[in-house]
């Protein structure tokens, strides 16, 4: 075998040697097991994609779910025609639109106020083992809801229970009260160019 091609091989065996043992290292310090707070928030597209993805995930590991969704109101779509027939799920489509198509904020209001009392119900029953709260940064950016009341029903959940949510803009607050945040970033998205939502792909 030619020396340069033998040393580079041996080099990158070093430098995988190297960082399995920063690895092996990380995943022995994380010996906590309890329910994380995930925030899926950003401009682009896939948060409430994301999410419906650890549903299913921990609908494969036996975990009850709930999903709450606090601004769609369509029921036509393909994650609740899929998982919504699943047993161990819950799926709740509590919106009343987009704000701009409702022109009615006190009936958003009042929509994001029933769709918080049932994610409470979830958030306080141990056996949920995740509740999915689709688009609830709205309600904070709209005053719909407090902010303060839904952190304080997070930090009181049962302690293995999971909770994903998603919206753009959340509040630094519920940032800061997370345990692992995605942002995500628009490149580019096919409406700007004049494409239609399509099935499969938006709904």
């Amino acid at each position: 075998m030619d020396k340069d091609i033998r040393g580079k091989e041996e080099g990158h065996v070093a430098r995988m040697r190297r960082k399995k043992d920063v690895v092996d290292r990380k995943i022995a310090a994380a010996a906590t097991q309890r329910g994380v707070l995930l925030v899926n928030t950003g401009n682009g597209k896939g948060k409430s994609s994301a999410a419906f993805g650890v549903a299913a995930r921990a609908l494969g590991h036996g975990l009850q779910v709930a999903v709450v969704q606090f601004v769609k109101s369509r029921t036509d779509t393909g994650e609740e025609a899929v998982l919504g027939r699943v047993p161990g799920i819950r799926w709740h489509v509590m919106g009343e639109g987009f704000t701009w198509e409702t022109q009615d904020p006190e009936r958003d209001a009042a929509a994001a106020r029933a769709a918080w009392e049932t994610a409470l119900g979830y958030l306080r029953n141990p056996a949920i083992g995740l509740v999915v709260l689709d688009e609830l940064t709205y309600a904070f950016k709209y005053q719909w809801l407090p902010l303060d009341e839904v952190l304080a029903a997070f930090a009181a959940r049962p302690p293995m229970q999971h909770v994903i949510v998603t919206g753009r803009a959340a509040p630094d607050e519920l940032i800061a009260a997370a345990d692992t945040v995605t942002e995500m970033a628009m490149v580019k998205h096919a409406f700007r160019a004049g494409v239609h939502a399509m099935p499969g792909m938006e709904f």
